[in-house]
């Protein structure tokens, strides 16, 4: 029978707390060290962002409040900036800064920005959400692949 760990932390901001809910196969965790390794299917949602990886390390301070994460293995993300931008994505490897709200995204990177329809391809993407500014790297033999839909000008096609 399948075990799921399920865990439930809260991080504060400012001016609200918002839940972080994280599931998966297996959990170890090191309140010294303030380490968390969560391993199998695991699955975070955050407000509206969601993370799902093989692996996931959340690191926290000494007030148990994450300050980094760093997801393994097949990732794949839905992320809402501040001013509602919707990101879906897929990457090998995904590191989350709370505090900045930066998502680094690293190897085999797709990113869309689906409400603008526009799409990044590359090795090295980084997302400030709280800017809503992205800034992506190509591997050393393929650019970075930047897509956007551009609607056509109806008037232009008519004489």
């Amino acid at each position: 029978m399948r075990k799921t760990i399920l865990l439930t932390l809260f991080l504060t901001t400012t001016l609200f707390s918002v839940e972080l809910k994280v599931k998966a196969k297996l959990f170890n965790a090191d309140q010294k060290s303030g380490i968390s390794v969560f391993e199998g299917d695991v699955n975070i949602i955050r407000g509206s962002d969601e993370l799902n990886a093989s692996k996931v390390t959340i690191h926290t301070n000494s007030n148990q409040e994450p300050t980094k994460f760093i997801a393994e293995g097949s990732t794949s993300f839905n992320i809402q900036t501040l001013d509602g931008a919707i990101y879906k994505g897929k990457a090998q490897k995904v590191i989350y800064l709370p505090k900045e709200r930066e998502y680094h995204f690293f190897k085999d990177v797709h990113l869309k920005q689906i409400n603008e329809r526009k799409e990044i391809i590359g090795e090295e993407v980084v997302l400030k959400t709280i800017e809503g500014k992205a800034y992506a790297k190509g591997a050393e033999k393929e650019p970075v692949i930047m897509i956007f839909d551009i609607p056509e000008d109806k008037k232009e096609g008519k004489k």
